[in-house]
C-alpha cells in the first residue's frame, strides 16, 4: 500500500512502514502525519499484524515538521491552525504507544523534533552510526517539551539526561543515545532493516495473545500508581494466558524441542 509521503509493506505478520519523503529529509507534511495517525490506528484491529517496523528512505529519519506541508485554512486563527497541526502529530505518538504491535524503529542520519519522538515513542530503537537526535523546538522559540518528548523521555533515560536535551535542544548521538539505554544497538545503515526483521522473527515465535498483553503491561506499568498495582496487572495477565491453547502448545512445543504453530489471536 502507498500513501503519499508513507509507504506500507505487509511481509506476513510483520508490517514495515517507511517515511518516503527522502527529498525533504522526511520532514512532517499533513499526508505523511495522516497516513502514519490512520494506520497506526488502525492497528488494534489488525490481529494479523503482529510487529511493525518504523524505518526511512535516504540519508535521514526525519528532520522534523515541515512547515510548508501543512495548507492553511485561511478561515482558522493562528491558535486554531496551530493547535490543529499539534493534534494530528500528537496522535500519531499515541497511536504507536496504544496499538498492540510492538514498534521496532530503525533510524539514521537526523531525527529532530517530531522525528525524534517517533523513535521514542517507538518500542525498541535500533541506531545507525550518523543518528543524531534532538528536541528542536525550544531551539525555535518554543518549549523544549513537545510532541511527547517529556512524557517519554524522562522514563527511558530519567530526569538529568532527559533535562540536559530537553532545555538546550543540543543533539544526542548514537554513542551517546546507546550509552544511555535509548537505543538497544549500533548497527552500520545497510544492515538496520535486517537487524530490525531478524527480532521481529523472535518476537513472532512468542503467542500472539503473550506479545501483545506483554507490550500492554509494559506500557501500563511505567505509570503504575505503586508496586502492588504493577504486580497485580502482571498476575492477572499471567492467569489468563496460561489458559489459552496456545500457552499449551508452546509448552508442549518446549517439551518437544520445536517451534510452536499458534493458532489463537
Amino acid at each position: 500500500m502507498t500513501q503519499q509521503s508513507v509507504r506500507i509493506e505487509e511481509r506476513g505478520a510483520v508490517a514495515v512502514v517507511t517515511l518516503d519523503r527522502p527529498e525533504k529529509l522526511n520532514a512532517m507534511d499533513e499526508p505523511m502525519i495522516a497516513a502514519l495517525g490512520g494506520y497506526f490506528t488502525a492497528l488494534a484491529d489488525r490481529p494479523e499484524v503482529r510487529v511493525v517496523i518504523l524505518r526511512a528512505e535516504g540519508r535521514a529519519f526525519c528532520a522534523g515538521l515541515d512547515l510548508g506541508g501543512w495548507p492553511r485554512d485561511e478561515r482558522a486563527s493562528p491558535v486554531h491552525h496551530t493547535w490543529r497541526t499539534q493534534r494530528m502529530i500528537a496522535r500519531v505518538m499515541q497511536a504507536m504507544r496504544r496499538c498492540p504491535q510492538p514498534v521496532i524503529a530503525c533510524a539514521q542520519g537526523a531525527a529532530c523534533g517530531g522525528g525524534f519522538s517517533l523513535l521514542l515513542a517507538s518500542d525498541v530503537r535500533y541506531a545507525a552510526p550518523d543518528l543524531r537526535m534532538n528536541a528542536a523546538y525550544i531551539r525555535i522559540g518554543l518549549g523544549g517539551c513537545d510532541m511527547g518528548a517529556s512524557y517519554f523521555l524522562p522514563r527511558l533515560v530519567g530526569s538529568s539526561v532527559a533535562s540536559e536535551y530537553l532545555l538546550t535542544g543540543r543533539f544526542m548521538t548514537a554513542e551517546r543515545a546507546l550509552g544511555c539505554g535509548l537505543v538497544s544497538e549500533i548497527v552500520p545503515a545497510e544492515s538496520l532493516p535486517d537487524k530490525a526483521l531478524a527480532l521481529a522473527d523472535e518476537m513472532l515465535l512468542t503467542s500472539p495473545m503473550g506479545l501483545r498483553l506483554t507490550k500492554d503491561a509494559l506500557n501500563l506499568n511505567i505509570d503504575a500508581g505503586s508496586m502492588e498495582a504493577a504486580f497485580a496487572l502482571e498476575d492477572r495477565q499471567q492467569v489468563l494466558l496460561a489458559q489459552t491453547a496456545d500457552a499449551a502448545e508452546a509448552r508442549m512445543a518446549f517439551m518437544e524441542k520445536r517451534a510452536p504453530v499458534y493458532g489463537e489471536r
